[in-house]
Order: structure tokens, then C-alpha cells, then sequence
């Protein structure tokens, strides 16, 4: 099954009447768009596999918009997030937006600015979910191969040619021949520069 690549706007805030308001303009445009009333209540129903848009007010009884972004941080996510708040200062606008937030916006909001918001919010982390996934298919193509094959795999990205890596690992060329055979099979590429190409867009070079 493909995974669910549709992006999902979260609505996480405790007014009622600012809840309901959000869903109304947000899915109003079109966007699929889910309210909870607390950071718990998003934590313990809110789907966060697929890419989309978190937008949070800060100050909430409980768990505050500013420790959901960090328990999303160290969850992962590649959920944009845009911030709202009547109480907001610098200093915590600036908490934010160096953890990641892609707007931090001042009650009342303004309907467009925050539309234009959500759907930066938006593209980013598709961008960021589909980098993740092919990773991940990266990794998974990658544990498939034999101690060896990996061995002749980092010596080949490194740019070696055939007869320095037969000397590095200390085998012959033909057996060489036949793990870089096997290596560029089980990545599923057809020469060494779209390996190269493959782990320096999905992995930052580092097989």
C-alpha cells in the first residue's frame, strides 16, 4: 500500500470558539482539517504520519504549544508549525522560530497571512516527508547487502576505481566485479553515479 502522502492541517487550541472559527476558514479553502482542545488530546489522537500543518496557540492550560513543539521535535515530526497567541513576547517568538516554527502569528490573526502560512507549512513538510520515506527505502535497499558488499559499497561512493578497492579489502578485481554487480542490483541503480547521486540526495553523501 502507498503510504498517505495528503497533507492534514492539525488545529490545536482550548477556545472553543477559536477552534471552531480555524477548522471553518482553514477547510474552507480546502484543506482537510482536525481540532483538538489540548496538546494531550492532539498527542494521544493526532495522526502525525503524514505531512501537513500543526497550528497551536501557545498558552493552553496543561502542556503549552511551546513543549508540543519540542515533544514533537524530539519525535521527529516533519509537521510545519505555525503558532498563534494573544500573549505572545520576542523572546518566545524567537524560542519558535529557532526550533523550527515557520510563523509565529499575534491574535487576531489575519485570515490570508495565515492561510499563506499553512500552506508553506504545508509544502515544506511534504518535502520533508517524501525525503524521509525515500531514506527510509535508502536504508532498507542498504540492509539487504552482505558485510562485504557495503565494504566495496562506501569505496565505490567514495569514487574508487575497481583496482583500489580490490587492494584496500585485499580481494581480487573479478570478486570486486562481482560485489559491485551485486551492490548496484540490490540498490537498484544502474551505474556508480546514480549511487553516488542516490546517498548524496537521500543520506548527505555518507553510505
Amino acid at each position: 500500500m502507498e503510504p498517505d502522502l495528503s497533507p492534514v492541517v492539525f488545529v490545536v487550541d482550548d477556545d472553543p470558539a477559536m477552534r471552531d472559527s480555524l477548522v471553518f476558514l482553514i477547510g474552507g479553502v480546502g484543506h482537510e482539517c482536525v481540532a483538538f482542545p489540548s496538546a494531550e488530546a492532539f498527542l494521544a489522537g493526532g495522526r502525525r504520519d503524514r505531512p501537513g500543518c500543526l497550528v497551536v496557540d501557545v498558552r493552553m492550560p496543561g502542556m503549552s504549544g511551546l513543549d508540543l513543539q519540542q515533544a514533537l521535535k524530539a519525535e521527529g515530526t516533519t509537521l510545519g508549525i505555525v503558532f498563534i497567541t494573544g500573549h505572545g513576547d520576542v523572546p518566545m517568538a524567537v524560542r519558535a522560530i529557532r526550533d523550527g516554527a515557520v510563523e509565529f502569528l499575534e491574535k487576531p490573526v489575519n485570515d490570508q497571512m495565515l492561510l499563506d502560512r499553512i500552506g508553506d507549512a504545508i509544502r515544506k513538510s511534504i518535502a520533508a516527508t517524501q525525503l524521509r520515506r525515500r531514506r527510509a527505502e535508502v536504508e532498507a535497499r542498504r540492509n539487504r547487502l552482505t558485510p562485504r558488499e557495503r565494504a566495496v559499497l562506501d569505496l565505490v561512493v567514495a569514487g574508487k576505481p575497481n583496482k583500489s578497492i580490490a587492494a584496500e579489502l585485499d580481494i581480487s578485481v573479478k570478486t570486486v566485479e562481482v560485489h559491485r554487480h551485486n551492490v548496484m542490483e540490490k540498490m537498484e541503480v544502474r551505474s556508480a553515479v546514480e549511487l553516488a547521486r542516490l546517498f548524496s540526495s537521500c543520506l548527505g553523501g555518507n553510505p
